[in-house]
């Protein structure tokens, strides 16, 4: 699956207790958005994991995002 970031974009995570939070500016809502899109057409088990080594900002915890 092709990832359509949107140029600019920032995103970080978290987790508080049990609290995950994503944060980001537009830019990055929008890619993430594009990333939920396209995942939706892909077969249940697809996943994309992000970090803060391939898009994430430093500190962020990883996020997986699944196709049930």
């Amino acid at each position: 699956m092709d990832l359509d970031w949107v140029d600019g974009f920032q995103i970080s995570t978290s987790i508080d207790d049990a609290t995950m939070r994503i944060t980001a500016n537009r830019e990055g809502l929008v890619s993430l958005a594009n990333i939920l899109l396209g995942l939706a057409k892909e077969r249940p088990g697809s996943h994309v994991h992000l970090d803060q080594h391939n898009s994430l900002e430093d500190g962020s915890c990883e996020l997986v995002i699944e196709r049930a």
